[in-house]
């Protein structure tokens, strides 16, 4: 399946465009082999792939943690390019990532001062900060927790902890990277609740087909660096020789329904 064309200007906030990247590990393993990617502003779209196949490394160049080898990465229109100082912090006040293991973004005393970090960096203070995190905490749910320790949460609050911590950026592209995993079933369910209902373009990292197929009306499958399949959710989930192809597979008795 090809990519559906962008529905929306590519200099719109939010959308997302990769084009012909590359990029090879310091031992000279290829990681990415021409990725090209348009993701329009509000779409939310699943990154699928086996182990191995460059979907956390492709959304490690999104907001310049890594540096492409060859070819280009815009966020609405503006062009990420690690060199400029100037635009990487405008590029990862826009693009948020909240990475699996939500420990690895929580380090602060409070629930309220890990949310307000990335904001306060911007210089905000006083009453604009705490309107920043509160905003944020209200939309994962965990306003009553804004004075606990970070580490005496559950799993599950951790990881919206650290969804609330990205969304006080305000950002307009947010990355989730396999965000359903070690949630049991009530944590998975009120988190999906909440991505559903972000008002932010989402691409989600993820192994969970079943999630992929409630959340993100569209999927991308990526496999050996590069692009594979492109197109709407229920169509690539119910071709099972195509997620043969790839080391995806369905959850047994998990029936999609392809629209």
């Amino acid at each position: 399946m090809t990519a559906p064309a962008a529905r929306e200007p590519a200099d719109r906030p939010g959308s997302l465009v990769v084009r012909g990247l590359h990029y090879t590990y310091p031992d000279g393993q290829p990681a990415l082999s021409g990725v090209d990617l348009t993701v329009a502003a509000g779409e939310r779209v699943a990154l699928l792939g086996p182990n191995g196949a460059g979907k956390t490394t492709l959304a490690l160049h999104l907001n310049g943690i890594l540096a492409a080898d060859e070819g280009t990465v815009t966020v609405g229109g503006l062009t990420v390019d690690p060199a400029d100082r100037a635009g990487l912090a405008e590029i990862r006040r826009r693009v948020g990532i909240v990475f699996q293991d939500p420990d690895d973004q929580l380090f602060l005393p409070t629930v309220a001062e890990d949310v307000g970090f990335g904001p306060a960096n911007l210089g905000l203070r006083g009453e604009p900060l705490r309107g920043r995190v509160a905003e944020a905490l209200a939309a994962v749910g965990m306003s009553g927790h804004r004075d606990r320790a970070p580490h005496h949460l559950s799993f599950g609050q951790k990881r919206r902890v650290a969804v609330a911590g990205v969304l006080a950026m305000h950002p307009v592209l947010l990355v989730l990277d396999e965000p359903s995993s070690n949630l049991d079933p009530a944590a998975r369910r009120e988190l999906a609740e909440i991505v559903a209902g972000l008002p932010v373009t989402v691409l989600m990292v993820t192994h969970d087909l079943p999630y992929a197929y409630q959340l993100c009306p569209r999927s991308v499958i990526i496999d050996a660096g590069r692009i594979v399949a492109d197109g709407p959710t229920g169509e690539l989930l119910a071709d099972p020789a195509l997620l043969a192809r790839h080391r995806l597979e369905l959850p047994y008795g998990f029936a999609v329904r392809a629209v």
